[in-house]
């Protein structure tokens, strides 16, 4: 709709709210009152317009803020998104407040300060922007919302498309390219050209390169015209690196092109960034050439896109954006060859906002701690609002919007009697039964009555804990699992004092965050998500500080607010704001290393493209920040992450002294200088980065890290000493340097490592056998050097790169919490951090990362200064459509490393943790009633588990494909001392409580003797406490598994195996003695829970295969199931 300037600007000074939002907006007539209780007083507030369930509000006074939040926090529980105009019209006053949820984003509130004196242009440019949305927003139809409800599979769906035609088209590509000696640097350069072309592909649609949506496809022609086709100095030579080199790439005051190109050129902005100047392959193969058909071709394949540079969702499947680009590399290329796996977009953002944000909360309490005393305004905010902070998918069904919580007469009848009565809910199988679909009113998707009583109870104390005032400290947020990324922006907001929000704005614009596996960037892009709304609501705050100041009458000290005025003079200079804290924050805050040097263009390229989105127009363009030193290629595991290590690596050695290491000292320091005024000149107004500049820091750190390559070179052998002349050894260091790419982190970011490390530290390294890349390369002096997998190595390495402060999170193989290979990790990470959480997740029926790369994980967040405490959640089995609220929804209790024996148990509620720790205690395991040798009484065990485990007497038959009886292959044997002993281990061994334990240390696959042997149980108590009740049960067992063989084709063998879900009516009986004997009854309802959690399947198949139960759940129908595994019939899941 068209928007009249005039006309909102006289609807303004006039007060004229009704006219302004319904005639010139284009919001729908909404008339209603709003009584709001603050503070003992009544505040109404009348309805005037709506929009898509977006509410404008009308209050006749202007309160003071900390009044104005108090009824926003209020307002929000009705209408979630609204505006608020407080309207003075004797003053001639208004604040204009609002709150809208950003996709993906916490809620924002916002206010803006107009006078009828002023002209209003800032706020009439906002309405502008609301009106413009939401007329866009009117055109969207039903399809289109259901379209972007499936915007998840639409972009894996186009990307799987583009990448199939990229990768052959990059093939093509790379074969037409002459002039480069190496495969590598052959392979490299193909990927930087077609990097390149892409980001002209997106700047081009948007008009700035000479106003030419088709510019590349326009000048190929034009060039072809004048120059001839496929000619030496053709399309690549005479034009296409003049545009990346001279046009994109230097000031025009510094081209120095002729008339004739300056004309093909045409208006094409400066964008420096690094990204466009001559690049290190281009110098050392100056014959570099490509003849036209290669662009031809590519052209034709880009063409057939739609190119948009922005961040909606895809609407079609031809529709490129920039997250493609990163999902072709990290999803497709880097997975089979790096063992890196695409990290989804809810896991960066978990593991981001539980490590960046606790620490600026501890980086702000140092500057002002009395803002942080358990009973000030700060804390108060989870006291008087409390809902706010609990996720919906954790109130869902419990606490409804207005705060008021759901009934229990609204509950099945049997639900509210097994509510009251525990003995009533611990063996009804109907709280096991009938998960619920998507869209249930009461429970999430697939969730039982059990799991939603559960979940209801946790609730509800969080609830309650809050209310109290018992939370304070900003790791417990992390524990229990608040929205800590929506409270950061409320204390922001909120500040009641400058000195709270110089603390905040000290931290962000300090704080260094670095991903040192890093891809293509997708854990640096939550970081700068999250940073930007925070850096974002400080600016808004100091906004208001400066104009509540104006505003109070009376002489104000000029120095009052300086610094604030300041900052926002500063953003003032720039014609995007929201482009030039993007900037600010890739300059100053982010950091990223990676050992392949494709991975670093991509990663720099998608940070360019967000930048180069917030500008509309060509006008709008800033110079790109050149971030060469901030994304760095190398080998994150070699090199010397401190001067200590090299100081340590050196010392007893011929021609080392202090003065030396003095030297080198001084030299990083030098670095450290021109890196500060490198970073400097990008984020000033006017500032700019020349190539001398940068080519001056190379050498200088080109120089230091030389020396550091032959001392470390050194460490591994390669010394002059061992090689008869100079030659050979020349030769040998230089085959380990292309081997290791060592990377000395302690100069590449020394004013970081002087100060003492990283503050935050987050990413997913590459899981890869170590002996595989021991044929590669080998790291030195690790603890966790024997570790079967590099990510330990990865772990460690950011254990030593992290400040004494600092917040680390990593998403690794579920292998961390139980496998003896990596008992020196656990060990080190203990060590490491005062408090650890560890949350973990199976990989069937869904798996965090994609379906093809089906990868069982545990994400570790560590805290270098924490409470002391070790927390763990359950082993999460889920289906896909429960993703969105899989985190969300997650729960930690703490537990004692020691009573594991390092391990970290995988349990899903305190009480069963301290239960398992209290058995441990008593120095008892299931492993000291197995005999050692062979004797007449034995147990076969099957050695893969899923729902359940499988312990027998007698082994299941199997058959080859012509029906004759063959030996089992899946099973294994334990020998029993006594007959009694057998009845007894047949009942324990097949209990939810062996079960439990399996779940807790096992690898959610494998059965083996260390796992149900250190069962932290006397056996002996079992059998004393009632010997033939034992023997009377085990034999109603044994016969219930006789009548309970299912059989599966295998290679055409018929392979026997008892489905125990058939012998239930015995084992609930025979678990019922076991949990009194074992001392677990007070817990057993918790160990129901657990089961119920982890068995995500029916039991309609006969067999315990675990590829079963990957058939998803869908609202009404069954989903597709794999190849090999029937589809089931239409409803739901249940479970017994």
């Amino acid at each position: 709709m068209k928007f009249d300037v005039a006309a909102v600007r006289k609807c303004l000074k006039s007060f004229d709210f009704k006219t302004l939002f319904r005639e010139h907006l284009g919001w729908d007539n909404h008339e209603g009152y709003l009584d709001i209780p603050v503070d003992g007083n009544t505040v109404r507030l009348s309805a005037v317009a709506q929009k898509r369930g977006f509410v404008a509000f009308v209050c006749s006074s202007i309160p003071d803020r900390a009044t104005r939040l108090k009824i926003d926090h209020q307002i929000t529980k009705s209408a979630r998104e609204h505006f608020v105009i407080y309207a003075d019209q004797s003053s001639g006053q208004q604040v204009w407040q609002w709150v809208r949820r950003e996709p993906g984003k916490p809620l924002a509130s916002r206010d803006h300060r107009f006078c009828v004196s002023q002209s209003g242009d800032p706020l009439i440019q906002r309405l502008d922007q609301i009106a413009v949305s939401l007329d866009e927003e009117e055109k969207i139809t039903v399809v289109d919302v259901a379209g972007r409800a499936r915007a998840a599979f639409d972009v894996d769906k186009v990307t799987k498309k583009f990448y199939d035609r990229f990768k052959s088209e990059h093939t093509a590509f790379l074969k037409l390219i002459k002039g480069i000696k190496t495969d590598a640097d052959l392979q490299w350069y193909t990927s930087l050209m077609l990097n390149r072309l892409m980001f002209v592909y997106f700047i081009q649609k948007k008009g700035f390169l000479d106003g030419d949506t088709d510019y590349l496809r326009n000048r190929l022609a034009l060039v072809q015209q004048t120059k001839g086709k496929d000619k030496f100095q053709s399309f690549y030579r005479y034009f296409l690196l003049r545009l990346f080199h001279d046009g994109l790439g230097k000031s025009p005051e510094d081209r120095k092109l002729d008339a004739t190109m300056e004309r093909l050129l045409g208006k094409v902005p400066y964008l420096n960034g690094g990204f466009f100047e001559v690049h290190q392959l281009e110098e050392h193969n100056p014959d570099i050439d490509i003849p036209d058909k290669a662009f031809e071709k590519l052209f034709d394949f880009f063409d057939q896109y739609s190119w948009h540079l922005d961040e909606r969702p895809l609407r079609a499947d031809n529709e490129i954006n920039p997250d493609v680009v990163g999902y072709i590399f990290e999803k497709y290329i880097n997975q089979k060859q790096m063992g890196a796996y695409y990290t989804k977009e809810d896991i960066t953002e978990y593991i981001s906002k539980n490590t960046i944000i606790p620490f600026l909360f501890d980086a702000a309490q140092k500057k002002c701690a009395i803002a942080f005393q358990p009973d000030s305004a700060l804390w108060r905010l989870l006291r008087s609002n409390p809902d706010r902070y609990i996720y919906p998918a954790v109130r869902h069904g419990v606490i409804r919007d207005d705060g008021s919580i759901v009934s229990e007469s609204e509950l099945p009848d049997f639900v509210q009697t097994g509510m009251r009565d525990p003995r009533a809910r611990m063996h009804d199988k109907r709280f096991n039964l009938g998960q619920a679909p998507a869209g249930d009113p009461i429970r999430l998707v697939t969730e039982t009555w059990r799991e939603y009583m559960y979940r209801r109870r946790r609730c509800l104390e969080v609830r309650e804990k809050l209310q109290k005032g018992e939370v304070h400290q900003i790791n417990d947020l992390i524990t229990l699992n608040l929205d800590i990324w929506q409270f950061a922006r409320d204390v922001i907001v909120n500040a009641e004092g400058p000195e709270l929000l110089r603390a905040f704005w000290h931290a962000i614009e300090k704080v260094t965050v670095l991903d040192p596996t890093c891809g293509s960037g997708a854990f640096l892009f939550a970081a700068l998500r999250i940073l930007e709304t925070l850096y974002s609501d400080c600016l808004e705050r100091m906004e208001r500080f400066v104009e509540d100041l104006a505003a109070t009458p009376g002489k104000h000290h000029p120095e009052q607010y300086s610094d604030f005025r300041k900052v926002l003079a500063e953003i003032a200079r720039h014609p995007n704001e929201r482009y030039f804290i993007l900037k600010s924050i890739i300059v100053n805050n982010l950091y990223g290393v990676d050992i392949m040097e494709e991975a670093v263009e991509i990663c720099k390229l998608r940070l360019f493209l967000k930048l180069v989105a917030q500008v509309e127009t060509v006008s709008q363009i800033e110079p790109l920040p050149d971030i060469d030193f901030n994304i760095r290629a190398g080998n994150t595991l070699v090199g010397y992450a401190t001067l200590d290590q090299v100081r340590k690596s050196q010392e007893g050695k011929l021609g080392f002294t202090d003065k030396l290491i003095k030297r080198i000292e001084e030299d990083a320091e030098m670095v450290e200088k021109d890196f500060r005024q490198f970073r400097a000149q990008q984020t000033t107004h006017g500032g700019k980065v020349t190539v001398k500049d940068k080519q001056e820091l190379r050498t200088r750190l080109a120089k230091l890290d030389a020396e550091l390559d032959r001392y470390l070179a050194g460490e591994y052998g390669i010394s002059r000493d061992n090689y008869r002349s100079q030659a050979a050894y020349d030769e040998a260091f230089s085959k380990w340097k292309t081997s290791h790419e060592p990377f000395h982190w302690f100069v590449e970011f020394y004013g970081i490592m002087a100060t003492g490390g990283f503050d935050v530290i987050i990413g997913n390294p590459p899981y890869v056998a170590s002996a595989k890349v021991r044929k590669a390369y080998s790291v030195i002096g690790y603890q966790t050097d024997r570790c079967t997998d590099i990510y330990a190595w990865c772990l460690e390495r950011v254990s030593q790169l992290a400040h004494e402060r600092a917040y680390t999170g990593m998403i690794v193989p579920l292998s961390l919490t139980f496998s003896g290979d990596f008992s020196s990790l656990r060990a080190l990470l203990y060590s490491a951090y005062r408090s650890n959480w560890f949350s973990s997740f199976g990989r069937i029926p869904a798996a965090l990362f994609a379906h093809d790369v089906r990868v069982r994980n545990t994400i570790h967040l560590g805290a270098k200064h924490g409470d002391g405490c070790q927390y763990a959640s359950r082993l999460h089995r889920w289906f896909d459509v429960e993703r969105p609220h899989l985190l969300s929804a997650m729960s930690y209790a703490s537990f004692e490393p020691s009573r594991w024996e390092g391990r970290v148990p995988k349990l899903n509620t305190a009480a069963v943790i301290k239960a398992f720790e209290s058995a441990a205690s008593r120095g008892k395991k299931l492993e000291y009633v197995l005999a050692d040798r062979p004797t007449k009484y034995a147990l076969h065990f099957k050695k893969t588990a899923y729902n359940w485990l499988n312990f027998c007497r007698k082994l299941p038959p199997c058959y080859d494909e012509n029906g004759k009886p063959i030996a089992h292959t899946q099973f294994d044997t334990i020998a029993i001392p006594t007959a009694e002993a057998r009845d007894a281990l047949l009942l324990t061994l097949n209990s939810k409580l062996q079960f439990a334990f399996w779940i807790a240390v096992g690898d959610d696959f494998h059965v083996t003797r260390w796992v149900f042997g250190d069962l932290p149980v006397d056996v002996t108590k079992l059998i004393d406490a009632d010997s033939r009740r034992v023997s009377a049960l085990a034999e109603e067992l044994d016969a219930a598994m006789k009548e309970a063989v299912s059989f599966k084709v295998n290679a055409g063998k018929r392979v026997g195996n008892y489905n125990l879900a058939r012998c239930r009516q015995v084992t609930d009986r025979s678990d019922r003695i076991l949990a009194r004997v074992f001392g677990f009854d007070d817990v057993w309802e918790d160990i129901e829970l657990l089961y119920t959690q982890c068995v995500r399947t029916d039991f309609s198949d006969v067999s315990d295969s675990p590829l079963r139960a990957i058939v998803q759940i869908t609202h009404g129908r069954s989903a597709e199931a794999p190849e090999g595994v029937p589809a089931r019939k239409q409803g739901h899941h249940h479970r017994v």
